[in-house]
């Protein structure tokens, strides 16, 4: 996540997921800190930037649900990395029963009584969300922007997939290794 240029109050961003449903999805978001933050019912606000389907995520406005994660907003005890915890948390979470009011009530309905059906639009989703045509598609003024530089592009992607059988086990250091190695390559 990375401030704004213009606002000092706007955060730009992506989140990666690395297992799970949603596993090799690429997510982008903007996060706005309202001017009155330091008071109670002062949410920040994270909108999706990509198209997420998920019962926490509003399909009109692609806007995560904060208010039912934290019904009472207290500056006190809630911080911006509560937040984004909480955000990487929606795409792990396994039990869609128990929030009352989703802000995607047909998501959460597939979740719950059609799973299968749920698990192909989480995979579609997966798939736009990373498609070139999405994932280089950059918000004017977003200062969290993916560029393909398309020789380490391509060869980090390949080594990806050659070296990484399972995207569980990729840590930092296999990634920066496989960053470095690209590098080399393309020296080459």
């Amino acid at each position: 996540m990375v401030p704004s240029m213009e606002d000092l109050r706007t955060f730009y961003g992506f989140i990666l997921v690395r297992k799970g449903p949603y596993q090799g999805a690429v997510f982008k978001f903007q996060l706005i800190v309202p001017p009155h933050y330091n008071g109670r019912k002062a949410w920040p606000q994270i909108t999706f930037l990509t198209y997420v389907f998920n019962p926490f995520v509003d399909a009109t406005t692609w806007e995560l649900d904060l208010q039912s994660a934290f019904p009472v907003w207290d500056p006190q005890k809630h911080y911006l990395v509560t937040v984004l915890t909480y955000l990487k948390k929606i795409f792990y979470t396994k039990d869609f029963s128990t929030a009352t009011k989703a802000a995607n009530p047909e998501a959460q309905d597939l979740a719950i009584n059609a799973p299968e059906v749920f698990r192909k639009k989480i995979q579609e989703c997966v798939r736009q969300s990373t498609s070139d045509d999405i994932l280089f598609d950059n918000l004017e003024g977003s200062t969290a922007v993916i560029k393909p530089d398309k020789s380490e592009y391509e060869l980090f992607r390949n080594l990806l997939k050659t070296k990484i059988a399972d995207a569980a086990a990729v840590s930092r250091d296999s990634v920066l290794r496989l960053v470095q190695e690209a590098a080399e390559q393309s020296k080459v």
